[in-house]
């Protein structure tokens, strides 16, 4: 175990964004072929698949971790802080790749299973769509998995504690830019030109109407306006602002409203003060939906692992691109309790070391449930 955590810190030391991740690939391969596993790499870009075969069976299983990093400050103060400016593992993608490595390890001196398991280690997680990457580069045609699971350490949740929950888990995610132009002047004659950061402050406010006025208040949805950006002068009224933000839903229908009532609001409300709006909305992550007997596989496989474990009781709103990958094939996505530690995408986050054996033992344990040696 000293070996993996070592092996997680180095990575944590070392991060690497979307489609960059080639040091962390050429890791992963390298401890995968000292293993004896079959690899190939450059799936989507820089994801890597290791895969394990035991006896006869044409069963299979797909077992997934994600590799990439964030672009924002590692303002932790543990030695092995990254070493990158502006780039760290603020959401925990350094263990979720030790603990499929750890149990590669675990599985490939274990003769006690039967069929084949794919080790898939996917890129660019944070919103640049790596699951999807893979499939389109035939992810699941090489790799023909009978069912796919992953995990994501859960700071929420207590050290070793495992839950998930059949149908939605994480929700769908979208990003909106609203672009405010045509105005521009002196700050001093207010009168002589549209007021871009008025409208702007305006539509601000007008968004987060959506939800409470436009949606039924049994469908869970979030907006948040995350950036506001505009101005270079205190007397100087700019020409452009800018809006940025996240919705998150878990129905088609609910991002339809979203969509179209936001689309509405940035016209009405910018020219009523003389001024045009543009509006991009981009529907990047689809909602992450767990089947149902795979849900339950998966909390059978926490029992087995010896693990604390339950039923989620409602989904989260943040998004997951493993969503696409349960659009191919039925599969399960479970959190794995990893308090205490810094919420996620916290400057300050670090993976809590004492869980990757939590998720060796779960990961193995899907294994053993799903292709235990026929007798």
């Amino acid at each position: 175990m000293n070996a993996l955590v070592a092996l997680r810190r180095d990575l944590h030391q070392h991060p690497e964004l979307a489609y960059n991740e080639h040091r962390t690939a050429g890791i992963v391969a390298e401890i995968l072929s000292d293993l004896g596993l079959e690899v190939h790499t450059g799936i989507g870009k820089t994801g890597v698949v290791g895969v394990l075969k035991r006896g006869l069976s044409s069963r299979s299983i797909g077992l997934r971790a994600d590799m990439d990093a964030l672009p924002m400050q590692d303002n932790g103060s543990q030695p092995w802080r990254s070493q990158t400016a502006s780039v760290c593992h603020a959401c925990g993608h350094d263990g979720h790749t030790t603990m499929l490595l750890g149990a590669a390890a675990a599985l490939a001196d274990d003769p006690g299973f039967d069929g084949t398991v794919y080790f898939i280690f996917q890129p660019a997680e944070e919103g640049m769509a790596g699951a999807k990457a893979m499939i389109d580069d035939g992810l699941f045609t090489r790799f023909p998995c009978d069912a796919v699971y992953a995990i994501h350490n859960w700071p929420q949740l207590p050290a070793g504690v495992a839950q998930t929950r059949a149908g939605p888990i994480m929700a769908a995610g979208s990003v909106f830019n609203i672009t405010v132009h045509g105005g521009g002047g002196h700050a001093a004659q207010p009168q002589l030109t549209p007021d871009t950061l008025l409208a702007t402050s305006e539509l601000v406010v007008q968004l987060h109407t959506i939800i409470s006025r436009n949606l039924d208040p049994c469908d869970p949805a979030v907006l948040t306006v995350t950036k506001i950006n505009g101005g270079f002068s205190h007397n100087m009224i700019p020409a452009q602002a800018e809006i940025m933000g996240t919705v998150r839903s878990f129905d088609g229908g609910v991002q339809d409203v979203i969509e179209r009532r936001m689309r509405e609001l940035a016209q009405s409300v910018t020219a009523a003060h003389g001024l045009q709006a543009e509006v991009s909305y981009k529907r990047y992550y689809p909602a992450t939906i767990n089947s149902a007997a795979e849900a339950q596989i998966a909390l059978r496989a926490a029992r087995r692992a010896g693990l604390e474990y339950g039923e989620a009781p409602k989904p989260a709103m943040t998004s997951e691109d493993f969503a696409f990958m349960l659009q191919a094939k039925p599969g399960a996505y479970l959190w794995l309790g990893s308090a205490d530690s810094h919420p996620l995408h916290h400057s300050e986050f670090d993976f809590n070391d004492a869980v990757i054996p939590y998720g060796i033992r779960w990961f193995v344990a899907l294994v053993q449930e799903t292709l235990a040696a026929e007798i």
